[in-house]
């Protein structure tokens, strides 16, 4: 069962998501069989899964690849919460999405995974310093490394090709278990940039790359973060989490650059080429997992340059 709702909101401290939805719902609708959820509304969704969180573990989640690559806000709720896509410590109770379609209606149904979760004990992530030695023994980005708070990367522009993407504003449905199935030409503006800028349109939402080659060492994970508000009125990013062994050369992912999400707000804004829009955040692993991204498991971008959604083709 999904709510259409008329604007999205956080239950706050002492209140249930439940309890909260009378004031909001428009309307429910069911699932099975196939929902289509249109552009521009807001939906709320019970997820199949509960969490109980032991004392000293907390959880942050996030969009999935595809989702985000898709223009579809996802947004983790749960009872009592004041921030979104953040579970306090000990947690006990339900989980909901909050879904909103900003470029593309889709198409969902139950048992789709639409974000994702991660579980943290403590503070694992590395300053400035640890982050110098981790690239100095394993480097993390083919070229210099700007590390301030992150690794910093930038955008690619100089591609004599197709340099990026633009989402066009009146499309068919996506089907989201399709994968494959939809000329990209039916969705999306390919972009060239001979002068190696972009003027980004407010409100349009473009798929770009990263320069450089990204390396997420089996020991490691790492969670894009916006770089600085004051760099630009755009955002970059609503799937923001690089698994271990993400172009990690034995998994097979030399050479994978990271795929950037962006969408500009209030006035239109001039991209230029090796602009750094964003930043990594490497945080520790508390051991190897026994699968890294790429070997023996689904893995649709790994070694990727510029690339849309799975559900895609040329």
């Amino acid at each position: 069962m999904a709510w259409r709702i008329r604007a999205s909101f956080l239950p706050g401290a002492g209140a249930r998501v439940a309890d909260r939805l009378g004031d909001f719902v428009m309307h429910r609708m069911p699932l099975d069989g196939g929902a289509v959820l249109e552009k521009g509304c807001v939906y709320l969704i019970p997820l199949a899964e509960g969490l109980r969180l032991p004392p000293d573990v907390s959880a942050v989640a996030n969009a999935k690849s595809s989702t985000g690559r898709l223009d579809l806000l996802t947004r983790t709720i749960t009872d009592h919460g004041t921030e979104f896509d953040r579970l306090p410590a000990g947690y006990d109770g339900p989980l909901w999405v909050e879904v909103c379609p900003r470029s593309f209606s889709v198409l969902v149904r139950p048992g789709m995974r639409l974000n994702q979760l991660r579980l943290r004990r403590g503070n694992a992530v590395l300053d400035d310093r640890a982050l110098a030695a981790l690239h100095a023994e394993a480097p993390l980005v083919d070229g210099t490394p700007v590390i301030a708070q992150g690794l910093g990367f930038s955008v690619d522009l100089a591609n004599p090709g197709t340099a990026g993407y633009r989402a066009r504003p009146h499309t068919g449905v996506i089907d989201l278990d399709r994968i494959a199935e939809y000329p990209a030409r039916d969705f999306w503006d390919a972009l060239d940039a001979p002068e190696r800028r972009l003027i980004l349109d407010p409100g349009a939402f473009y798929i770009l790359v990263s320069r450089e080659a990204v390396t997420i060492p089996p020991t490691h994970a790492a969670e894009m973060a916006p770089y600085l508000a004051m760099v630009g009125e755009f955002r970059v990013h609503y799937a923001g989490f690089f698994d271990p062994g993400f172009g990690w050369a034995a998994a097979g992912g030399t050479g994978s650059r990271g795929v950037l999400e962006v969408r500009c707000h209030e006035a239109p804004f001039v991209l230029e080429h090796g602009q750094i829009v964003g930043r990594l955040v490497y945080e520790r692993m508390a051991a190897v997992p026994s699968r890294l991204y790429g070997t023996g498991i689904a893995s649709n971008y790994q070694g990727q340059g510029l690339k849309l959604a799975k559900q895609f083709r040329a």
